[in-house]
């Protein structure tokens, strides 16, 4: 089944391409596209954070990944299917993350630690809820940690 999504917004990042870690800290902005007013994110700011859907959009077509690999092709992790891993050569392209909401600014939505670049399409905007979070201890395979280990620090400037 062929799905069509439009761009709600775009997003104002200081990162031109993708890279693998220090994101944090880092704020970017989302702007919302034209037939969106201030109106539709009226209340946001009442929420801490906000999970952020968004495309992948430098993502060539013909490097999807559709079976395992290892992460961050590094042969020290364990080949995992797509679908365990959170890499961004994945089928739809869709990526997704939880950011810290900064501010309003009309139609400009002002977030901490998302993780996508200047430009990209963000596909929709859901604020977080405790009660949609996990409800029992999250587990994970240790080399995960090993990748994230500088993936939420902040960046020598």
């Amino acid at each position: 089944m062929e799905v069509t999504v439009r761009a709600i917004g775009y997003v104002e990042g200081i990162r031109p391409h993708a890279e693998d870690d220090f994101w944090g800290g880092e704020e970017a902005v989302i702007s919302l596209t034209e037939g969106y007013s201030a109106e539709a994110l009226q209340g946001l700011d009442g929420f801490s954070h906000v999970e952020v859907l968004f495309l992948f959009h430098e993502v060539d077509p013909a490097k999807i990944v559709h079976g395992a690999r290892h992460p961050r092709n590094n042969p020290e992790w364990p080949a995992v299917g797509i679908f365990a891993q959170r890499g961004k050569n994945r089928p739809n392209r869709i990526g997704s993350t939880i950011c810290r909401v900064i501010r309003l600014e009309g139609t400009r939505l002002v977030v901490a630690e998302l993780d996508a670049i200047n430009g990209t399409p963000v596909l929709d905007l859901k604020p977080v809820m405790r009660e949609f979070l996990p409800r029992q201890a999250v587990q994970q395979p240790a080399w995960t940690h090993e990748l994230m280990r500088e993936y939420w620090l902040t960046r020598e400037r």
